[in-house]
């Protein structure tokens, strides 16, 4: 039962949680490394905002024992430590070299760690019924099919020298966001701030990878926003920390070659109700008197949501029925009380948030008609509500197109993908050079064998 499966507090996941962080040992000296950090949930930090960051990297040689040294022995070490610095020149680019490689590693151990907490997470909340048994072998088998496509994804991800990882934009756990930056760095770019999905438990900004290649390669930069997930945060921490996110984007992709005045933001899945949470929320902000924001909606060019549930009353029994049970999606979306506020379409309904829809960017969304995590009528009934309250708004559909046709299996297949010349479509538009250049842009690279595709589509469990 549901009941039994979801904890009757946050304290006791993260016991559970701090257990099974314990059989991770992490160096010494990565113990402020904010990439690495973000992964110790038995840090009282996720616990308790109010606690002051960590000590600078230097405090902790300085942090030793207090006992004096020995007199008698002073000499000995003075003469130790000139004899290590007589031989330590010549080898500085064999200490640099090995520094690297020992950084690079702990990076992948630690996002490796993360991923397998993150799933781990899922299953637990999930249950080891019948049920999410072989949902689990299904994924296990979708998984293993893509797999090729994920190496190659993953290595992209950890080598490639046009990411920038884990910038960090706040002060919460996980404020982190990945910048994927063309290699054309003449003139600005423009910029899609990115949301990803993740079932409100599991999102992470390396889900992002993928489209922040492919759209990099069109000269468009892309920030994947990281942000707590449940239970580190409910809906309204995702929400603050995607805004926090934007606010950043909005202020600083200047200094990385973006285009302040060409800013989009687009979510997928989970990602895409968060974000448009976010800009109704901003709306109700801006058209309040008196609100102080960090950024403006005006600098929206436009929202695209991919494959997103904008009106939580329509979904809590059909996520109960897939799995993600009544009793935790209410506790994500802080009670039952508190649906009517996270949901999007019917927010902008409400005769109370006056001119708010007014400040609403253009809107447009994406979803495959065979999406059975969430059905497509979601994003319909909610571009033509959008429209009825007076904003620009659309929805365009892709005939069979599952939930992960859309954002994995698609652009793993190479050549052409509607979706994403869609996308780029909307984002070039005013711009006659850029789309010149995407009428003669090479095909895509093939990462999986087309069987396997069909394959992973028929076991899909999303």
């Amino acid at each position: 039962m549901p009941s039994q499966i979801f904890p009757t507090s946050n304290r006791s996941l993260d016991s559970a949680v701090s257990t099974s962080s314990a059989a991770f040992i992490r160096p010494k000296e990565d113990e402020n490394d904010p990439s690495v950090s973000l992964l110790d949930h038995s840090a009282p930090s996720f616990r308790d905002m109010s606690l002051k960051p960590p000590l600078p990297r230097a405090s902790s040689f300085t942090t030793s024992r207090n006992k004096p040294s020995r007199p008698r022995h002073s000499f000995n070490q003075k003469r130790r430590r000139r004899a290590a610095s007589q031989d330590s020149f010549p080898c500085v680019s064999d200490h640099s070299d090995t520094a690297i490689r020992s950084s690079f590693g702990r990076d992948v151990a630690a996002e490796t760690f993360l991923l397998t907490r993150l799933g781990f997470k899922l299953l637990g909340y999930l249950g080891v019924g019948y049920k999410w048994i072989s949902r689990f072998l299904a994924l296990s088998c979708y998984a293993l099919l893509l797999f090729p496509g994920f190496i190659q994804v993953g290595y992209y991800y950890f080598f490639s020298s046009q990411i920038r990882r884990s910038i960090v934009y706040g002060d919460k756990p996980r404020n982190r966001l990945d910048l994927y930056l063309p290699k054309n760095s003449s003139g600005p770019k423009p910029v899609v701030a990115f949301i990803t999905g993740g079932a409100w438990i599991i999102g992470y900004k390396a889900w992002g990878t993928l489209l922040g290649q492919q759209l990099s390669e069109r000269d468009i930069i892309v920030a994947c926003i990281d942000y707590r997930n449940f239970p580190q945060g409910t809906i309204s921490d995702m929400i603050a920390d995607s805004s926090q996110g934007i606010a950043f984007v909005c202020n600083n992709i200047a200094e990385y070659g973006g285009d302040p005045n060409r800013i989009y933001l687009m979510g997928q899945s989970a990602g895409a109700h968060i974000a448009a949470c976010v800009i109704v929320e901003q709306a109700i902000k801006e058209a309040g008197e008196g609100e102080s924001t960090s950024w403006s909606l005006s600098q929206i060019k436009t929202y695209f949501g991919l494959s997103g549930g904008y009106n939580l009353f329509n979904l809590v029994e059909h996520f109960h029925s897939r799995g993600l049970y009544r009793s935790i999606f209410l506790s994500i979306m802080e009670g039952e009380e508190s649906l009517k506020r996270f949901s999007p379409e019917v927010m902008i309904q409400d005769p109370n948030i006056g001119n708010a829809n007014s400040l609403l960017p253009p809107v447009v969304l994406f979803h495959g008609t065979g999406d059975y995590s969430i059905p497509s009528d979601a994003s319909k009934t909610f571009a033509e509500t959008l429209q009825k309250v007076g904003v620009t708004a659309e929805s365009i559909m892709y005939e069979g197109k599952t939930h992960t046709d859309v954002f994995l299996q698609d652009p793993m297949r190479g050549g052409k993908d509607d979706m994403f010349e869609d996308l780029v479509g909307y984002i070039h538009a005013g711009d006659a050079e850029a789309r010149a250049r995407d009428a003669v842009a090479p095909p895509r690279r093939r990462l999986v064998p087309e069987c396997m595709l069909k394959l992973a589509h028929s076991v899909s469990p999303f």
